[in-house]
């Protein structure tokens, strides 16, 4: 399995800016789809693309890249926030000069979103 990474990084910056709203991972998927055809490029199975990034969601969630946002920052029990990791991870993704980045989250594989993997990795050791 490989990782959808432009659609974990449209989440992750969602959870940038989710403050007082729920996060929303089907519709960003939808919004995310309809980006990539006004670009040109194919328009994804929505359907496949929306289980997909509820399934980003959790796996995001559970590997420590975000936790929910505290109520005294706007949390309402359905948004988030970055952790360190998650803030590491969204750097990887966002710098368009070092696609060697992105590159070696690729060639991790399902292994990219393990902490202790992804860890090693970003700290250069991997």
């Amino acid at each position: 399995m490989s990782y959808n990474w432009d659609l974990i990084q449209r989440l992750l910056h969602e959870v940038q800016t989710s403050a007082n709203d729920s996060f929303k991972p089907r519709r960003y998927a939808e919004e995310h789809a309809a980006q990539m055809e006004s670009e040109g490029q194919p328009m994804p199975n929505l359907d496949s693309l929306r289980a997909e990034a509820a399934d980003y969601e959790s796996l995001l969630f559970e590997g420590g890249f975000i936790v929910t946002r505290p109520e005294e920052q706007g949390g309402n029990g359905e948004n988030f926030v970055l952790t360190e990791r998650g803030t590491r991870l969204l750097a990887l993704l966002d710098n368009p000069q070092d696609v060697g980045q992105r590159q070696r989250l690729i060639d991790k594989g399902e292994a990219a979103l393990v902490p202790e993997v992804f860890d090693e990795m970003a700290a250069g050791r991997s």
